[in-house]
């Protein structure tokens, strides 16, 4: 037997000892069955079918890893998961990690698994305990960030379910984003137990950058709109598989006067409104940075705009309404309106309950009197309310230190929200 022969005689037996996984296996068999067959069939030669069978185990043993990642998927967490990330969960694109410590009473915290994009980590855990978790232990234990090679990632948001037998946890918890060039991650977290004591723990598991979903989308924006109290600059977009991130900036001096105003901005993909997810603002040397977090833009991508459908915005009014009026009536405050609920002295001052729109904030609020004018002293009480008609306005209670019963309240202006309709055209690659 010369050398060429002995060679393919030890790589039949190597072949032929080589079993796939049993996972694999049964996905094979079943994938086989599902096949209708066919009435017609076409003869192949025996040899090619010999050659095509050994190239492609020799391609499945070497790559067995490979397909084994993108093969699995997060078991248990169908509840947690909807959309975009129910759909990348049913691809396989999470990393199964699987590792398990105790915490000080006995119940077992799993690091389930995790998926990884330049916008974010999320990480899928378990809280498990047969004697049962009681509130202390799935209230107060926190995941707080992840540390690495160049990395220190905060966790920014969590949702979680307990099963009815109260012995199980499932939870996610979303990270900022890690460096690509680690190889390994240090999960820290804290435990504080009923006399009030808090412990740290960490668990360090290994990670593979190159399993992280890539970015579908990257570009500058570098846009600025003018609004009524300032300016937004849009500076970039950052789309990946489990989410589409905008960043900017904003100078604007009535932010703060109107709740949620970037929730104005919205992100169009095809035509259609992307989901908002989150976001955050933060203070910077002038004005202030945000991002806006929007769900995953859909595969197919043929036009994408930023709108800045209303923001913040201040309309000066300078009126004067009476307060001795029995007329219920909704007052008008050029596209706003107001109601006067009651006027009444009490021990603090005058208490002047009214309601608005909920996105209504009155700037420059007084009374007056016997021709003296009492500036607002604070406000209190604020609650939303829902009217017969639906809609939900914002009662609060205005208290002015004087004990005169007004004749009329004054208002210089008003902050709301604002329609802009400005429009931003967005590259699509």
């Amino acid at each position: 037997m010369n050398n060429i022969e002995k060679q393919l005689m030890e790589e039949k037996k190597r072949l032929e000892s080589i079993t796939a996984p049993e996972e694999l296996e049964m996905r094979l068999r079943n994938a086989l069955h599902s096949i209708p067959p066919k009435s017609k069939k076409r003869k192949v030669p025996l040899w090619s079918v010999a050659v095509a069978s050994i190239f492609c185990l020799f391609i499945f043993s070497y790559h067995y890893n490979a397909l084994a990642f993108y093969s699995k998927k997060l078991f248990g967490f169908d509840d947690l998961m909807s959309g975009t990330l129910q759909d990348l969960n049913e691809e396989g694109m999470g990393q199964v990690i699987e590792k398990k410590t105790k915490l000080q009473d006995s119940t077992d915290f799993i690091l389930n698994g995790i998926m990884t994009d330049a916008n974010r980590l999320i990480m899928y855990y378990t809280l498990r305990n047969p004697d049962g978790i009681d509130e202390q232990t799935s209230d107060f234990f926190m995941l707080s960030n992840i540390s690495g090679f160049l990395t220190e990632s905060n966790a920014e948001g969590s949702i979680s379910s307990m099963n009815e037998e109260k012995t199980e946890v499932k939870g996610t918890m979303s990270f900022e984003p890690v460096n690509p060039f680690a190889k390994q991650l240090t999960l820290h977290f804290r435990e504080v137990s009923k006399n009030g004591q808090t412990k740290e723990g960490q668990m360090t598991f290994p990670y593979n950058p190159n399993k992280a979903m890539q970015a579908k989308t990257e570009h500058s924006i570098r846009k600025t709109v003018k609004v009524d109290k300032g300016t937004i600059t849009f500076h970039s977009i950052t789309a990946t598989p489990t989410l589409t991130v905008i960043k900017g900036s904003l100078n604007v001096k009535n932010f703060d006067r109107v709740d949620s105003a970037l929730d104005g901005v919205q992100l169009i993909a095809n035509g259609k409104p992307i989901e908002v997810k989150g976001g955050s603002v933060q203070s910077a040397l002038i004005g202030r940075e945000f991002d806006i977090r929007y769900d995953a833009l859909p595969k197919q991508l043929d036009s994408l705009q930023l709108v800045v459908k209303e923001f913040a915005g201040y309309k000066k009014l300078d009126q004067k309404l009476s307060l001795t009026s029995t007329d219920k009536k909704p007052i008008s405050l050029a596209s706003k309106e107001l109601w006067v609920k009651n006027v009444a002295t009490t021990e603090k001052g005058i208490e002047l309950t009214i309601s608005t729109e909920q996105d209504v904030m009155l700037d420059g609020v007084s009374i007056s009197a016997q021709n003296t004018v009492t500036p607002l002293e604070t406000t209190v009480n604020e609650i939303l309310t829902t009217e017969n008609d639906g809609r939900i306005l914002k009662e609060r209670t205005l208290i002015f230190d004087t004990k005169t019963m007004p004749e009329y309240v004054l208002i210089n202006g008003m902050h709301f929200m604002k329609p802009y309709n400005r429009i931003i055209d967005i590259p699509v690659d």
